[in-house]
């Protein structure tokens, strides 16, 4: 859908303002991609941690996971000592970060690439919400944008749905965007809206997040 002109010109506007800054950032994630196994599963135990949660401090957690590949190797008891008191439901969320480390373990190596169809990211989205225990469609999306995949595809958080509702791209916030048809039904009204504002999908979100806080991070 199109906005009214005044709206659609003043989110342009803002737009223009960051630019550079927004597509500097969308240049890091998709270099991200080309990096290790080992550096593209930080990212998602990073995204494993957000679900109803403080980005920024599970930003913190996993530099403190990190500092000794504590989210490569060490247990559930050692990674949920180093998450506590930045992340919501530490505990589950350190079992999950170890059963993700499990299921792409081959060897002594992480192999997490070959699971990523860059060709069809929306069914390698569908496998990772289908195998990964904590990681549902905002998060498995949230994982693939931080790696330079997001291009056509929607990180739907509260920060965006308010934009989507704001910008009369939806009627309401819905309770809930759990399931794969809602989920689809309103990243396909956000994509349409991107193209109509002729602001790239992945750009766009990065728009909204920074709308909502005040600057542009993951």
């Amino acid at each position: 859908m199109t906005p009214p002109k005044s709206e659609r010109k003043d989110l342009l506007s803002r737009y223009n303002k960051i630019k550079k800054s927004i597509k500097k950032r969308i240049g890091e994630f998709r270099r991200l991609h080309k990096k290790a196994d080992e550096d593209i599963f930080g990212e998602l135990c990073f995204c494993l941690m957000t679900a109803n949660a403080n980005a920024l401090k599970c930003d913190e957690a996993l530099t403190s996971l990190k500092r000794g590949n504590h989210h490569l190797k060490s247990c559930v008891r050692s990674i949920r000592s180093r998450i506590k008191g930045k992340v919501r439901f530490h505990n589950k969320k350190a079992l999950f970060i170890v059963a993700a480390r499990r299921l792409f373990k081959n060897g002594r190596k992480l192999d997490i690439k070959s699971k990523i169809c860059t060709k069809d990211i929306v069914a390698t989205r569908d496998w990772f919400v289908e195998n990964i225990k904590g990681l549902g469609y905002k998060e498995s999306s949230h994982f693939l944008r931080n790696i330079g995949l997001g291009r056509d595809i929607a990180i739907l958080d509260r920060h965006i749905l308010k934009n989507l509702k704001k910008y009369g791209v939806i009627e309401k916030i819905p309770d809930s965007v759990g399931s794969r048809k809602v989920y689809m039904g309103i990243e396909d009204k956000m994509r349409r809206f991107s193209k109509s504002v002729g602001i790239p999908l992945d750009e766009l979100d990065l728009l909204f997040w920074s709308l909502q806080t005040g600057f542009i991070f993951k």
